[in-house]
């Protein structure tokens, strides 16, 4: 196997044992990225000689015997929304370009204490809101890999590096990872500290990752998780431990729901493979059409996106007339119609939503669902694709993790989405790895 193709988790355990340089390992990564990127375009920024640098002191520090960390010399792509003290943040508008952070945001922060080589900055959408970005699928370059976190997903897809941070304000993790055919993972609200990233919505906003393998997904999740006074959104008390419940057994088989959903207008290609999903299946799942809430928590989620992006950038050039697009102009004139009273019962709408689900998962163990509604879109029809099979979790603060699965037409790939109770982010790995398993064609005798 190429070096460049080996998971995070196994790259690691040969760093760790001598058998493999960071050194290496980066420079076939920045080779893959030299071969490849000009027909992605998934870097915002790329310093080669600057990752190589700290692969370098990687791998000094396992020579003199210090002690190493979970992603120890491991390359990571990060969404250029999160501040970098040695690397520019443009936060995807041509009105930053030039801006240089003096400081690390958080998960940078936990990435180097992981010990992870930082590549550069993936491409976001301007903002990290509506505007399509100009990376290309590497399944098809006629396709968008989707929105916001376009170069970190498709980063991943393209073999660029074992493992790129992302955000999910309505569904920018678990979306591109479904078009790009990798893991996307957004945890429970509040486990990752947004500190030193963009603040677009300080109810919606969350950091997630993408990987290649399941286990690399719980991996990564579990080096970013952490406690964090600066964010009022972060929690003080112990996290789920995602890797010791991906590699747990549940305890019976998992019990699922499959919700039906209006407004959700899923694609032929996505019905078809949800229902062969839940055929598999057979009594493990029960079925039931949502409740009417739901249609209010959609809503809920693009009042309070919106209304909280235009205070959050008020003044800012970056959404000045000038350097935006049509797509974002249309979003920006909704939250400026969007009143106070209405911001304040969508707000509502959140604690009932968080309500609803408190006690949901005592009878399942994860709602199935689509993580988009069939393929990527074209280029061409300038969009990121609709976030609506993300709004509801994301709006009651729910973990998500987008599970590559699935192919429709042109044979582009579409994902699995599963759902978990809040702060049970072990327990959604281990049915993931439960249901992968189960779905898995038996092997030959």
């Amino acid at each position: 196997m190429t070096l460049w193709a080996l998971s995070a988790t196994d790259a690691a355990a040969q760093i760790r044992e001598g058998t493999l340089s960071s050194v290496d390992l980066t420079k076939a990564c920045l080779a893959r990225i030299e071969e490849t990127d000009p027909q992605i375009g998934a870097w915002a920024y790329l310093n080669s000689e600057q990752a190589l640098e700290q692969a370098e002191a990687m791998d000094a520090l396992r020579k003199q015997g210090k002690p190493l960390g979970a992603l120890h010399g491991l390359p990571v792509g990060v969404k250029d929304i999160f501040d970098t003290a040695e690397m520019p943040t443009a936060l995807g508008s041509p009105a930053h370009t030039a801006r240089q952070p003096a400081s690390d945001s958080a998960a940078v922060e936990k990435l180097r204490e992981a010990g992870a080589v930082i590549l550069g900055k993936t491409v976001t959408t301007a903002l990290a809101f509506v505007s399509p970005s100009a990376t290309k699928n590497p399944h098809n370059p006629d396709y968008s890999p989707g929105g916001s976190s376009a170069g970190s997903a498709a980063g991943i897809a393209a073999g660029h590096m074992p493992l790129a941070i992302g955000s999910q304000t309505g569904g920018s993790v678990n979306r591109p990872a479904s078009y790009s055919g990798v893991y996307g993972f957004k945890p429970t609200r509040g486990q990752i500290s947004r500190r030193g990233a963009l603040q677009t919505s300080q109810t919606l906003d969350c950091v997630g990752g993408f990987a290649r393998t399941l286990e690399d997904t719980a991996l990564l999740t579990d080096a970013l998780t952490g406690y964090d006074a600066a964010d009022p959104a972060s929690h003080m008390r112990p996290k789920p431990l995602i890797l010791e419940g991906y590699h747990s057994e549940p305890p019976v088989d998992p019990a699922f729901i499959y919700l039906d959903i209006p407004g959700f207008n899923l694609t032929g290609d996505m019905s078809a493979a949800m229902e062969e999903v839940c055929d598999a299946l057979g009594q493990q799942v029960e079925r039931f059409p949502a409740p009417d809430s739901f249609q209010h928590y959609i809503a809920a989620q693009l009042t309070i996106h919106t209304y909280e992006f235009i205070r959050n950038l008020d003044g800012d050039p970056a959404i000045a007339p000038e350097n935006t697009d049509d797509v974002l102009k249309r979003m920006i004139a909704h939250g400026q119609g969007v009143s106070d009273d209405a911001y304040g019962e969508a707000v509502v709408r959140v604690a009932q939503a968080e309500s609803y689900f408190a006690e949901f998962f005592n009878d399942y163990d994860a709602i199935l669902c689509p993580a988009s509604q069939g393929i990527a879109p074209l280029l061409s029809e300038n969009t990121t694709g609709d976030a609506v099979c993300q709004k509801i979790w994301t709006l009651a603060g729910l973990p998500t993790l987008t599970l590559p699965l699935f192919s429709g037409e042109n044979n582009m790939p579409m994902g699995l989405q599963l759902v978990g109770g809040q702060e049970e982010d072990a327990r959604l790995f281990r049915t993931a790895r439960w249901l992968e398993a189960a779905l898995s064609p038996a092997d030959p005798a």
